[in-house]
């Protein structure tokens, strides 16, 4: 049985247009002609025509099917996953750009009734983010920063009434600040130091964001780019060869061991007793854990109030507890 090229076209929903282009292509020839001319479908023909039309389905374009069909090109299953691998990019690409309108979404929304000028300053900004973040990011970051922005602008009005003092980066006080700056940054950032690099970056390169929705004024970001620049460096000449890079020390466990530390000062314990063991075991973990089982880098860390004293600002375990927690010499 034959179809012409009308009842064809009626039963697959394709144009004749469609049929005739295929046929003037060389991608779908008609098996037969009728006596008047006309173009006749057999089976095989028919059955061609809807392994195209699957192909055109998966997104192939009309030049490489015909080779696909013919045998000349790639095995089929080659050609359906480069055409999963393409389907999954513009999933992703998809995925990204709902998750940055979302985003952008609920900023605008965040003020109230946002204006003409409120749209094109949001959209600049999320122009700028994407040079440095995925979508998945600025969501993780975004969403991070309403449990530090209290903390975040406190800490902010400390540190400009200290640069109003006209202090400098090399003191005590300055140096608490840094830290609590710096852990600031871990915790909105979820310890990873790659995001906190390239969102210095971002602040470093592109002034449209400077002064935004919470970020410190330039002068106050030099300034304690300054004052961690301090500290890494004396970080550096403590430790020497060691590379130092580490998650920081978790603040409520150190504080706990410098309490129950305090505790066995006050209470005149002897630093070989029992309790004085129990609580140096709980701090040997703990610093197990933050070098990551790096044995230079715990003695190292061991050590710290043994080095330069600002090294040891704003550190939850002070310097009586270290020494108290220290190691004990045996005698013989």
């Amino acid at each position: 049985m034959h179809l012409k090229v009308g009842e064809l076209a009626r039963s697959t929903g394709l144009t004749v247009r469609t049929l005739h282009h295929y046929d003037e292509i060389g991608l779908l020839k008609p098996s037969g002609r009728s006596e008047s001319g006309y173009r006749l479908y057999g089976e095989d023909d028919v059955a061609r025509l809807h392994a195209i039309q699957a192909l055109r389905h998966l997104g192939l374009p009309l030049a490489e099917i015909g080779p696909l069909l013919d045998g000349s090109e790639a095995a089929p299953q080659r050609v359906i996953e480069q055409q999963m691998h393409a389907l999954d990019h513009q999933i992703r690409q998809a995925t990204e750009l709902r998750e940055r309108l979302a985003l952008m979404h609920g900023m605008l929304l965040k003020g109230g009734s946002p204006s003409m000028d409120d749209w094109v300053r949001t959209l600049s900004m999320m122009t700028t983010f994407g040079r440095y973040f995925e979508a998945r990011e600025l969501k993780q970051i975004l969403g991070a920063y309403g449990g530090i922005e209290h903390e975040w602008m406190q800490l902010q009005a400390e540190v400009r009434r200290y640069m109003d003092t006209g202090g400098g980066i090399d003191t005590l006080e300055c140096q608490v600040l840094t830290r609590r700056w710096t852990m600031l940054m871990v915790r909105w950032m979820g310890g990873d130091y790659a995001l906190m690099e390239r969102w210095g970056a971002m602040y470093r390169q592109e002034s449209d964001v400077r002064g935004q929705g919470g970020a410190p004024p330039t002068d106050m970001m030099e300034f304690m780019e300054s004052a961690i620049k301090l500290r890494i460096q004396l970080m550096q000449e403590h430790c020497g060869d060691v590379e130092f890079r580490l998650p920081p020390m978790p603040d409520t466990e150190a504080l706990a061991i410098e309490a129950e530390g305090q505790a066995l000062l006050r209470a005149g314990e002897p630093r070989d007793g029992a309790k004085a063991r129990a609580l140096r075991k709980r701090w040997a973990a703990l610093l197990d854990k933050t070098a990551g089982g790096n044995a230079a880098l715990r003695a190292k860390l061991a050590t710290l109030h043994l080095g330069h004293p600002l090294l040891m600002a704003g550190l939850p375990l002070g310097r009586e507890v270290r020494e108290f927690l220290s190691p004990v010499e045996e005698s013989a």
